[in-house]
């Protein structure tokens, strides 16, 4: 199973910017990535989701416009830049591999069950 580590949260003011970091323990193959949020009080969110090569990526309409997720597959690492980051961004992130998919569905729709997570990392945007 592979190994989900993400880095790059912390706390910034509304208007600026983020980038968060998922590195895999192992390559996940063709598999798509992505990335989920859980404000306090809330469900869990989808936020964004990219295929294995890097090239297609899909968002919530929340992050659209604002975030942009990316890949480095030579380092193993998924990427979530957050710009005019708002107060509402606020929450824990958390990236996810398919364990088995290889489209933006076997993202957003998957249960939870069917992904392989990360451990979390907070942000907080002070409004």
């Amino acid at each position: 199973q592979v190994q989900l580590v993400e880095s790059g949260g912390g706390m910034v003011q509304a208007g600026g910017s983020l980038r968060l970091s998922c590195t895999f323990s192992r390559s996940v193959g063709n598999y798509a990535m992505g990335w989920f949020r859980q404000a306090p009080g809330k469900e869990r969110e989808f936020v964004a989701a990219i295929n294995w090569s890097g090239h297609n990526t899909y968002y919530s309409d929340s992050a659209k416009g604002r975030f942009t997720c990316s890949s480095d597959n030579a380092k193993s690492t998924m990427y979530l830049t957050m710009d005019t980051l708002k107060h509402e961004d606020t929450a824990v992130y958390y990236c996810v591999a398919s364990r088995s998919g290889t489209s933006f569905t076997d993202i957003v729709q998957a249960p939870p069950v069917n992904l392989n997570w990360g451990q979390g990392t907070q942000v907080t945007v002070s409004s």
